[in-house]
């Protein structure tokens, strides 16, 4: 069984899909490993750190060569994967919605996609779900991003010279992501607010210490919505989310917008109107600008201005942690496989009525089969 484990080539892309743990967990599995080199430099992991933990080192062509297995963090373009071994794995984040065309070709070329970030939000499958493990470091990252454009001060510092008043920081979406940014900004010393659509969230933020915003006259989503995610709200919750929004933004010095709804843009938390009743010199961080933004006006991997304020739209969030984020990824992958592996075969075997096997995986005998794909 040969894993193949690819340098990443899209634009601005620093993680790797593959740690020298779980390289040598996956010889202990008796896989051969093969990493293309200079495979995670970005990540500061060194192709001898990779040599030493069992791999093989080569060439694109080389590594990919009977591969069994692909390892990625973004899905590569189906023509460099020539000379795989018929029905190869591949396993990543492959962006299904966003890359469709690409499904197609992997679905064409033979190959079975498997979607990391389709994998179901159950229990046993918490160790294998990229998304939470990336969002959990990049809601830390939103924060330290803000502090960075933010021109004062975070805590709250009494001195001879006088007081500095703690930041007020106001957190829209309490997911993954919405956590760890309360978490992050608790620590930094900001007085912390937060806000969601699903009504379980309440006691989650109180329990973090901070202060949580809801609407109560209109009622919102009860539990969670499907998977763990939020889904669209009525129009009466909207307009009345946005009346509360509008009275409590006006008082923040630092916002940041982490709502995401699978497979669709995401919802528009943040108009221009309510940006220009912020204090000069606020911040806003949108960790959703890459699927079309929370924010009015935010511009994927800019920083711009507008009405005194700073939006703040990275790309690809994750990768400016990419050592962090790689190990946890490449953990990720490797709990996901090993928990299908057969030691007899040397090789996961993937149940066709499995749910986590059903909800990744996108295609299958040269053809499409994800439901969500289908639909």
């Amino acid at each position: 069984m040969k894993i193949a484990v690819l340098r990443e080539t899209a634009t601005g892309e620093k993680r790797v899909s593959a740690s020298p743990e779980t390289v040598r967990k996956f010889a202990a599995l008796g896989a051969s490993l093969a990493v293309e080199r200079g495979a995670g430099l970005s990540a500061s992991v060194s192709d001898a750190e990779y040599e030493a933990a069992g791999a093989t080192l080569g060439d694109r062509a080389t590594v990919v060569k009977d591969a069994d297995i692909i390892l990625c963090v973004q899905g590569p373009d189906v023509a460099s994967l020539a000379g795989a071994a018929t029905g190869a794995l591949i396993v990543g984040g492959l962006s299904p919605f966003g890359e469709r065309a690409r499904v197609d070709g992997y679905a064409a070329a033979g190959f079975e996609a498997l979607a990391m970030e389709f994998m179901p939000r159950i229990t046993r499958a918490q160790s294998m779900d990229i998304l939470s493990s990336q969002s959990n470091l990049s809601g830390y990252k939103a924060v330290l991003d803000a502090a960075a454009e933010y021109g004062r001060a975070f805590p709250m510092m009494m001195t001879a010279a006088g007081t500095v008043s703690a930041a007020r920081v106001f957190v829209m979406g309490v997911g993954v992501a919405g956590l760890q940014a309360i978490a992050t900004a608790r620590r930094l010393g900001a007085q912390v607010s937060a806000t969601d659509v699903r009504a379980a969230t309440k006691e989650q933020i109180e329990s973090l210490g901070a202060k949580p915003i809801f609407v109560e006259a209109v009622k919102g989503i009860e539990g969670e919505g499907t998977g763990g995610y939020a889904t669209e709200m009525s129009e009466a919750y909207q307009k009345a989310q946005a009346e509360l929004v509008s009275s409590h933004i006006a008082k923040q010095d630092i916002v940041i917008t982490t709502a995401l709804i699978p497979g669709r843009p995401a919802p528009r938390l943040i108009s221009d109107a309510q940006i220009a009743t912020m204090k000069p010199g606020s911040v806003i961080v949108d960790l959703a600008v890459e699927q079309g933004g929370n924010v009015e006006g935010a511009v994927a991997g800019e920083i711009v201005e507008k009405h005194g304020v700073k939006i703040v739209g990275h790309r690809n969030v994750p990768s400016r942690l990419a050592a962090d984020t790689s190990a946890l990824f490449a953990r990720n992958l490797y709990n996901f496989l090993s928990a299908y592996w057969d030691k007899d075969k040397g090789a996961p075997l993937l149940p066709d009525d499995d749910e986590i096997v059903k909800g990744i995986r996108l295609t299958q005998g040269g053809k499409v089969v994800n439901e969500r794909l289908l639909g």
